[in-house]
């Protein structure tokens, strides 16, 4: 059940706490006067969409809170998504709404920890249903009254078409795949010859590792410059190690200088560092010009090998040209041929065993949707009866409603085409309801139809956006009492226009609009007092003349403001929504009203579950502190 609804900075609506109680909530107020916004400041509440508009005009942040009791379900789920409890045991879903240069920013919580819409979605579910303006205007869509018709059958229902909803994907999938064969098999034998002549052309490259032209080019350098290298080598090893030509090598001079530095460390031994310098690089010279000198030895002049390397080069440069750009790159294009051969060869799945597989599937999903069809036949016959007897205390007594089930291709809901038929005059043949009901006669199936679904559904809050359009006299009070019976298994909030349905409330509130100053929207409490003060002792008031009849536009906001209504006042408001004034006859109207309220009540105990007596509540609707 919702608690309170908590508003700020939403549409016009600076500053309201409405707290709900028990029962049927009924608001009540001129057209435009706002009842709307608070109904769409609770849709936001649970993550419905909002826009820029949804922020008050001159604010950046709109926050809405709703307080829910909670339930045993309620309290397994909060444990589910590991959101703790809070103090006093209730459920608070909250929206904030921020306004910048880049757009519309919110963020849902559910007791102070932050949820997605996927959750805010769920939780939704499970706390409230709002049946809005307009919704009879959907009332015909064959989607929307399948999604009812499998509604109503409960979790039982919703089961086996999730089941027939994988055996369809299955079988899309198998279908897909048999298509794709089919078209692929028309291109196979042009694609085969392609890729067998890459993969031959491919497997005699040889290719192996991605750096070998690079290590070819290396051998080809050295191949083609062995004499010189020849040479070289033994420059080097001269210079370093043994020199013929009598100079002194690299290592006689370090062999002189390790001499001399050993005679001096005789006498210093601060010399000890450089003599192990010295003779380290004394060490590292004899090794390098053994080296140098095996590797001149072993290098020699190899025609053949030379020009092995450079046909092996030519081959993998013109490899590269075709499939490259590099040779990794023609490696990984050689993988890719002998995967696709091995498909077009005949490795993959046979038509005969792909279309195998889509028969199969396909006869799985005709026997799946035929369960559904005959769990959806029997869910109709029910629904059929219920929605007439809940239609009948409507003023509908000689009404006649079908749901009709045809068959159709399958889908990814069934083989059923499901219709509501409807006939609200006897003799008159079943049509689509849309075609034969009027505005009222949609309204009043539309009531029935959620009053269907109440018995199955666990759903604590249910809000009714004028439900009662178009209607008057004694089907207006039909739907009164179908409300009020409503009321009793579930929290029913209103918004209406007609004083029969007002008359049924537990609690009735008054909406309204209220011109307020510019400079009084934003002071504190006590701050508008003394402004008020200084108003009447000025001998000025909003409705005067002077400075204050004067105001610029600019000076004035408007705010929406609710009223709870003691006894006296719900006399008031009902006369008004009667005659349009407060006359002795629309109050006489009025109290025939409440009196007749009062003896449908006393009837209806036996019927309904007997609920404690609602408490009053008071309305807050102090602006911003």
């Amino acid at each position: 059940m919702l608690i309170s609804l908590q508003i700020e900075n939403f549409a016009l609506v600076d500053r309201l706490d409405l707290p709900l109680g028990a029962g049927l909530n009924v608001l009540t107020g001129e057209t435009g006067a706002g009842k709307s916004i608070i109904l769409d400041a609770l849709d936001a509440a649970l993550g419905g969409k909002v826009t820029s508009r949804a922020i008050r005009t001159g604010c950046e942040r709109s926050l809405i809170e709703a307080t829910f009791d909670l339930d045993p379900a309620l309290i397994a789920w909060l444990a589910e998504q590991q959101i703790e409890l809070v103090d006093d045991m209730s459920l608070v879903c909250s929206r904030e709404i921020t306004s910048s240069k880049s757009g519309v920013r919110s963020r849902s919580r559910v007791n102070g920890v932050l949820v997605n819409k996927q959750q805010m979605d769920e939780l939704r579910e499970r706390l409230l249903e709002i049946t809005a303006q307009g919704q009879t205007l959907h009332l015909g869509r064959p989607n929307l009254q399948r999604e009812w018709l499998d509604g109503f059958g409960g979790a039982d229902l919703i089961e086996r078409r999730e089941g027939v909803t994988d055996v369809y994907v299955a079988t899309q999938h198998a279908l897909k795949a048999l298509e794709k064969r089919r078209e692929f098999e028309q291109q196979r034998l042009q694609q085969l010859d392609i890729f067998e002549y890459q993969a031959r052309e491919l497997s005699l490259a040889n290719l192996g590792e991605p750096d070998e032209l690079e290590q070819l080019e290396q051998e080809r350098q050295r191949l083609s410059h062995s004499v010189e290298l020849q040479q070289q080598s033994y420059q080097v090893y001269q210079a370093l190690y043994q020199n013929d030509r009598g100079a002194e090598a690299c290592a006689d001079l370090l062999g002189q200088a390790e001499t001399a530095l050993l005679d001096m460390l005789r006498y210093d031994n601060q010399l000890q560092p450089m003599l192990d310098l010295v003779t380290g690089a004394l060490a590292q010279v004899e090794e390098a010009g053994k080296m140098v000198n095996a590797y001149g030895a072993a290098l020699e002049t190899d025609p053949d090998r030379l020009q092995e390397v450079e046909d092996r080069i030519i081959q993998l440069k013109q490899v590269c040209r075709k499939y490259g750009p590099t040779l990794a790159d023609a490696i990984a294009h050689s993988q890719r041929v002998q995967q696709e051969l091995e498909e077009l060869s005949g490795s993959g799945q046979s038509l005969e065993v792909l279309e195998k597989s889509y028969l199969e599937r396909q006869a799985e999903l005709i026997q799946a949707c035929a369960h559904l069809t005959e769990l959806r036949q029997k869910t109709a016959q029910t629904l059929d009866a219920l929605l007439i007897s809940e239609l009948k205390p409507l003023a509908m007594d000689k009404v006649q409603f079908q749901v009709n089930i045809a068959p159709c291709s399958p889908t990814a809901t069934g083989a059923d085409r499901i219709s509501f038929l409807f006939s609200p005059n006897p003799g008159e043949p079943l049509q689509p309801l849309t075609e034969i009901a009027s505005g009222g006669e949609m309204s009043r199936f539309l009531l029935a139809l959620k009053a269907c679904f109440s018995q199955v559904d666990s759903v604590g809050t249910m809000v009714f956006d004028e439900i009662d359009v178009g209607v008057s006299g004694r089907v207006a009070q039909a739907i009164a009492e179908k409300l009020y019976q409503l009321s009793r298994r579930h929290q029913v909030l209103c918004v209406t226009h007609q004083p029969i349905v007002a008359a049924m409330a537990d609690h009735h509130f008054r909406v309204g609009k209220e011109i307020i100053d510019a400079g009084e929207a934003i002071a504190s409490k006590k701050e508008r007092g003394k402004a008020k003060q200084l108003v009447e002792t000025n001998g000025s008031s909003r409705n005067g003349t002077g400075k204050e009849a004067n105001k610029n536009a600019d000076d004035v906001r408007t705010v929406v403001r609710v009223i709870s209504l003691d006894e006296h006042q719900r006399r008031e408001e009902l006369a008004q929504l009667a005659g349009g004034k407060s006359d002795q006859d629309a109050i006489a109207f009025a109290d025939s009203l409440l009196a007749q309220a009062a003896t449908v009540r006393l009837a209806q105990m036996p019927a309904v579950v007997a609920e404690s007596p609602a408490k009053k509540v008071k309305v807050k609707t102090g602006r911003s502190k």
